[in-house]
């Protein structure tokens, strides 16, 4: 989603505000936040997230077209951490969808490594390492 999609999506919801109110609340929000985050504050979100500066440590590194060594800054980046309940919607149903895929995936897995790998203890192989294939040998 990009900002005018977001400006969109209220204007939607409020009819009742003018398209040019929301843009103009959406881009102070923005402006208030950035400024906030310039100044070493920390932004909290009760149920969204916190913003937060990390400090990045000045570090050698290369230009990757000439090799040239290159050594950066010191920089603060930007940093979001999500909150408890945003991390809790993101993922409201998705647990069980991934997890009973991941149990389809490791039956497969396990039909086809049962057939594979059939007798590996009784062709004399020492802990079964081997398959039946000598090509497999090292």
């Amino acid at each position: 989603m990009v900002k005018s999609e977001l400006i969109h999506r209220i204007a939607e919801k409020q009819s009742n505000l003018p398209l040019k109110d929301i843009e103009l609340s959406v881009n102070e929000i923005i402006t208030s936040m950035a400024a906030a985050l310039s100044e070493h504050e920390r932004i909290e979100i009760r149920g969204f997230g916190s913003f937060v500066l990390r400090y990045r440590p000045p570090r050698k590194a290369h230009n990757p077209r000439t090799g040239e060594r290159v050594y950066t800054s010191a920089k603060y980046s930007p940093h979001f951490k999500p909150g408890k309940d945003l991390r809790e919607r993101v993922n409201q149903g998705y647990g069980t969808k991934i997890i009973a895929a991941i149990d389809e995936d490791d039956d497969e897995d396990n039909t086809r490594s049962k057939s594979k790998n059939r007798g590996l203890m009784n062709d004399g192989d020492d802990f079964g390492f081997f398959s039946n294939d000598d090509d497999n040998r090292f």
